[in-house]
């Protein structure tokens, strides 16, 4: 499922416009972005929990030549599954 499957998705079972189901997931996609890049957790019961995991600078290795170089510290995106979620998939 892409972007605009997930739009028709919504549109499809809530009732909405096309054009009101596109506003409404571009705010939650909005919404969750802004809380990650704040530093905020976003938690949603029952479907799971976004965060962000801090990575720690370190000493790689260039494939291509061999020789060592250096990877940035990063901010990551991550997303935890939650119970209601997990027991809906398996």
């Amino acid at each position: 499922m892409n972007k605009n499957d997930l739009i028709s998705a919504v549109a499809d079972s809530s009732g909405l416009t096309r054009s009101d189901a596109t506003k409404a997931v571009e705010g939650v996609f909005d919404a969750v972005t802004a809380a990650l890049k704040a530093g905020d957790e976003v938690r949603l019961v029952g479907f799971g929990t976004f965060s962000v995991a801090k990575r720690k600078a370190s000493t790689g290795r260039n494939p291509r030549t061999g020789e060592p170089m250096e990877i940035k510290a990063s901010a990551q995106p991550k997303f935890k599954a939650g119970k209601g979620l997990k027991d809906a998939v398996n």
